[in-house]
């Protein structure tokens, strides 16, 4: 990996900064994603429940 004052890069020319500062950008990951899902899902049937629905999979 070289180093200077502005930049760091890989051998490969990659700027390290350049895709961390994209990824940042880039929204929600999948593990994100999937807890919110999870989350969501786990939330819908609870309220589901109160009003003595079923689940309609």
């Amino acid at each position: 990996m070289k180093k200077n004052k502005h930049q760091i890069s890989t051998s490969s020319t990659t700027d390290i900064e350049e895709v961390k500062r994209l990824n940042a950008q880039s929204g929600l990951t999948y593990n994100e994603v999937f807890t919110l899902l999870g989350e969501t899902y786990l939330k819908n049937q609870k309220k589901n429940n109160k009003q003595g629905l079923e689940n309609t999979f």
